[in-house]
């Protein structure tokens, strides 16, 4: 419920414009008090670090956004943290390891044995 309304509030009013903001998970601690925020930023030609700044300055404004839309259903709203998900980068690390590995374990001399 949060995520689907998280990421319509800032796609509509708080993505700055040629720039693409997904949020990729949410995390909430049992009592709702907070809501950690991973978010995927797509901005080419701009810095992904301004689209962050943004959307951390705009914080308490999308928190009462948020609120507006769900304040019938939970008790409370949580605090929003905003973080930026590195997922891809992880991904694209542990691939390149795996290429590695693979090109390292097909070199001959290892398939063909020790020199006798």
């Amino acid at each position: 419920m949060i995520k689907r309304d998280l990421g319509d509030i800032i796609q509509r009013e708080y993505q700055p414009s040629g720039s693409l903001i997904t949020i990729t998970n949410v995390l909430v601690t049992d009592d709702l008090s907070i809501a950690k925020i991973y978010l995927s930023v797509l901005a080419p030609g701009q810095d992904e670090e301004t689209v962050f700044k943004h959307i951390d300055t705009h914080q308490d404004e999308i928190r009462y956004d948020l609120a507006s839309r769900i304040r019938h259903q939970v008790r409370r709203i949580p605090e929003l943290l905003f973080f930026h998900d590195d997922t891809p980068e992880y991904v694209n690390k542990i691939e390149t390891l795996f290429k590695k590995t693979e090109s390292g374990g097909n070199d001959d001399s290892e398939e063909n044995g020790p020199d006798l």
